[in-house]
């Protein structure tokens, strides 16, 4: 879901690029120049807006750009590490993140096995830590979600099941799986918003890791971190999470949470993408 700013960066600068497409004509022989490069820049916006940490780190990886996001640190060109030097070392800082999936109402979809996986969860921590030799930080986000923005959300994807079922059930030739599996859905819908007036309190959550490597150049360091990223996320894999590098504008907001905290409506804008 974006956030209101986004949406009205995309809504202008869709309007201002139709502008010049519905009026192509005025230009005379260089009209048709106008929309296929009109038509173009619609397609780069939406691609931007949506696949921004692909495109960026494209765009300043071919063009050489360099990033500071604050005095003495460097992103490269290729957006995928934070660089600092200092007293003849330099220092290579990345992250990664896992996929932290949505909250699961209490007694909701239990998954077979998952009680026995959380109890072994130590012992797999304990064993992976004892094979990282080097320091990592392993940072975890957690708040709860806004109730009233919570339930309302749960209100119209119930109205839209029940739409979705009377039209069904209008129609001259219902089928019964289709009713039954809509039946289904409003009823996990209405449980989740009785659950939420009975009292229980659904979380967000984001987890992410950050790694550091030294080295006397920046290659060396880069070349160790991207070596300690990559032992990260195989042994991780353990605990069935999906890691992935951040890269791109994430990276640098990952940076600032060493200086300060966000509330969590800006850190879901930030990562909704990566998350």
């Amino acid at each position: 879901m974006m956030d209101e700013s986004t949406i009205l960066y995309l809504g202008a600068s869709l309007a201002a690029v139709l502008v010049v497409a519905l009026n192509y004509a005025s230009y005379g022989a260089f009209g048709i120049l106008m929309l296929a490069l009109a038509i173009l820049a619609i397609l780069a916006i939406l691609i931007i807006n949506y696949a921004d940490f692909i495109i960026f780190p494209a765009f300043t990886k071919i063009l050489k750009i360099n990033t500071i996001p604050a005095k003495d640190y460097l992103i490269p060109s290729s957006q995928n590490c934070i660089l600092k030097y200092t007293k003849g070392l330099h220092y290579a800082t990345g992250y990664l993140t896992a996929n932290i999936y949505g909250y699961i109402f209490t007694a909701e979809n239990v998954v077979a096995g998952e009680e026995e996986a959380m109890a072994s969860a130590p012992d797999k921590w304990e064993r992976m830590v004892m094979n990282i030799n080097f320091p990592f930080k392993f940072n975890a986000i957690s708040a709860a979600k806004d109730l009233q923005g919570y339930r309302e959300e749960l209100e119209a994807q119930r109205g839209l099941l029940s739409f979705q079922l009377s039209k069904e059930l209008s129609g001259t030739n219902p089928s019964q799986m289709t009713v039954q599996e809509l039946q289904r859905k409003i009823n996990v819908m209405q449980t989740r918003i009785d659950r939420i007036s009975g009292g229980e309190r659904p979380i967000t959550s984001l987890m992410y890791i950050e790694s550091t490597a030294v080295g006397i150049s920046e290659k060396e360091a880069t070349d160790a971190l991207a070596n300690q990223l990559s032992q990260l996320q195989t042994l991780f894999n353990a605990f069935d999470l999906s890691i992935s590098r951040v890269v791109g504008r994430e990276l640098y907001y990952l940076h600032k949470f060493n200086y300060r905290t966000y509330d969590f409506a800006e850190i879901n804008k930030f990562f909704q993408v990566q998350k």
